[in-house]
C-alpha cells in the first residue's frame, strides 16, 4: 500500500505478485501440478479446485460475478506486464498515477483474500 505513491510501478508489480503466490500456495496446500504457469492459468487451477469457476455454477449472477473474477486477475497481470516495473518500457513510457496503483492493490487484495478465505472454508468442512 505504501508504494501506491512513491512507487506506482512497484505496487502494481506487488500486486500481481501477490494473487500468483496466492493461487501457488493454495494449489501447493491441495496438492494439485502447476509449473511454468502464467497468472490466469495458475487462477483458473485455483478457481477450479475451490469450485469457483464460473464453469461449475449454474446460477447467472454467479458466473458472472466469478467470470469477473478471472477477468480481474487476467487483466491485473496485463497491467503489470504493461506498466509494471516488471519490463522494460519503450521510449515513450506509460507512467501509471497512485491512484491506478491503488485500484491494482486494491482488486489483488480482494481476490487474494476470497481466495484464501474460500479455501480455509473448503479446508474446514474438508
Amino acid at each position: 500500500m505504501d508504494r501506491r505513491h512513491g512507487d506506482p510501478e512497484g505496487a502494481i508489480t506487488s500486486a500481481r505478485t501477490l494473487l500468483e503466490s496466492v493461487c501457488k500456495r493454495i494449489l501447493d496446500e491441495g496438492q494439485e501440478h502447476y509449473s511454468d504457469d502464467d497468472l490466469p492459468k495458475l487462477y483458473g487451477k485455483t478457481a477450479r479446485m475451490l469450485n469457483i469457476a464460473p464453469s461449475q455454477h449454474t446460477e447467472e449472477t454467479f458466473r458472472a460475478i466469478l467470470g469477473g473474477c478471472h477477468t480481474v486477475v487476467q487483466n491485473l497481470g496485463t497491467l503489470r506486464n504493461r506498466i509494471g516495473d516488471a519490463h522494460a518500457q519503450g521510449g515513450k513510457p506509460i507512467k501509471p498515477a497512485p491512484r491506478h496503483a491503488a485500484l491494482a492493490v486494491n482488486l489483488a487484495g480482494t481476490m487474494a483474500t476470497f481466495l484464501v478465505e474460500t479455501w480455509l472454508s473448503k479446508e474446514k468442512n474438508v
